[in-house]
């Protein structure tokens, strides 16, 4: 960690190391503040969000007076939500994912025709107040589903084309689709959970059970078995990552790393129960990928520079308003139905959430809060990441892309 003043600011600059202290002890302070307010255990906020808001106000503060102001490096944020998914996969059956088969479908058309509302919804609400084509869609799907990335290069391709605040817009309706994401999902799933007394499923214990699994060696694991585990996970992110960049060449778009570890990891820990070629521990794994998810949220939410909230001004504003109250409604009124009206559709509506509004770290965190309070869905925690990931941009990028051509005069995309 460096400080260095400029102008009479002090620019606090954090290494890769010091970012994920940091980011660590914001998330032991969510979690105390969290075990001290009873709201945020009821509604499912989860820790990291708890942490990282408080220094996200901190860092504002400093942004605003001008007196003080962060630098992160956070190089470590993807290889932890790597591992998180990879974690993920090694606690997936074969059985599981057959039985769950249909359900990813119907989800993934669910999340698809989401996107195409959202578009929708940013043009018809832009042209009623008065909001020029480009900046309503950077404010629907683009943000909504694309995130930071997708917002930051439409909104510079849109500012080349004359369109000077695209980038800032896009970076505006990003942060404020990822924070609306994250507050959102929890509450929405606690209130169809308790609205219709919802449980989880109890036909999965004898595949997913964790704890049971775990409780009937009653072995203590030793240190070699740890390592053994430890190894095989991240194998199974080294070669999940050249399997991911292999596809993404094949299919001729860009294919995220941690699906393709997941996937790996899925086939390691089902082969490893066929040949027993190594003692594998639920336990352990679970563990290891909820503290690599709390960290990245963690980093992520910490490094959030809220002043891009400035840039939502007027019609802006009302468009990403509108797609927040457009998610919560659909989701809690008709995909929760669509899914099956059961324990697994509300985790999923708060995973929708999640990744509908911001991303797909954002969908993974809000049903670790669910989980944590009501219980595990194993269809959730494998059907949201691989749609919320990759396969809701087989329908939303072509859609959105028609979108600019036919309301953006002059692109070229």
């Amino acid at each position: 960690m460096t400080f260095e003043i400029a102008e009479g600011v002090l620019n606090i600059n954090c290494t890769a190391i010091m970012t994920t202290a940091m980011a660590a002890v914001l998330l032991l302070i969510g979690y105390f503040v969290k075990s001290k307010a009873e709201f945020l255990n009821k509604y499912c906020i989860p820790a990291p969000v708890v942490g990282g808001f408080i220094f996200m106000f901190i860092t504002f503060i400093g942004h605003t007076t001008g007196t003080f102001g962060f630098k992160f490096d956070t190089y470590f944020q993807s290889p932890f939500m790597l591992a998180f998914f990879t974690c993920v996969g090694f606690g997936a059956s074969f059985a599981l994912l057959a039985k769950g088969g249909a359900l990813l479908v119907i989800y993934w058309l669910c999340a698809g025709v989401i996107s195409i509302f959202q578009n929708v919804i940013g043009i018809g609400v832009g042209k009623a107040v008065g909001l020029e084509a480009p900046y309503a869609l950077l404010a629907s799907a683009i943000s909504m589903i694309g995130g930071h990335g997708a917002a930051g290069a439409y909104g510079q391709t849109f500012a080349d084309m004359g369109y000077t605040a695209g980038v800032e817009v896009g970076a505006a309706a990003a942060t404020f689709g990822l924070i609306s994401g994250v507050l959102l999902g929890g509450p929405l799933a606690r209130k169809l959970i308790v609205k219709y007394d919802l449980k989880p499923d109890a036909s999965e214990d004898y595949i997913t059970d964790l704890d049971k699994i775990n409780a009937s060696t009653g072995e203590k694991l030793s240190s070699l078995d740890v390592i053994k585990n430890v190894t095989a996970l991240l194998v199974a992110m080294a070669v999940g990552t050249m399997v991911s960049g292999f596809i993404g060449k094949l299919i001729g778009m860009s294919f995220p790393s941690y699906v393709g570890a997941m996937f790996v990891a899925v086939i390691f820990r089902n082969l490893n129960e066929s040949l027993h070629l190594y003692r594998f521990d639920f336990a352990l794994m679970d563990g290891i990928g909820d503290v690599m998810l709390a960290l990245y949220l963690s980093i992520a939410l910490m490094s959030l520079k809220l002043w891009d909230l400035l840039g939502l001004l007027g019609g802006v504003l009302m468009v990403v308003l509108c797609q927040v109250i457009f998610m919560a409604l659909i989701s809690y009124f008709v995909v929760f139905r669509i899914l099956g009206s059961n324990y697994d559709a509300a985790v999923m509506c708060a995973g929708l959430c999640g990744h509908g509004l911001g991303a797909t770290p954002t969908a993974i965190v809000n049903m670790t809060a669910v989980k944590d309070r009501y219980g595990m869905s194993r269809k959730a925690f494998m059907i949201v990441p691989i749609v919320g990931a990759f396969l809701v941009d087989i329908i939303y990028q072509p859609q959105t892309i028609a979108f600019i051509k036919f309301f953006v005069a002059g692109f070229n995309g």
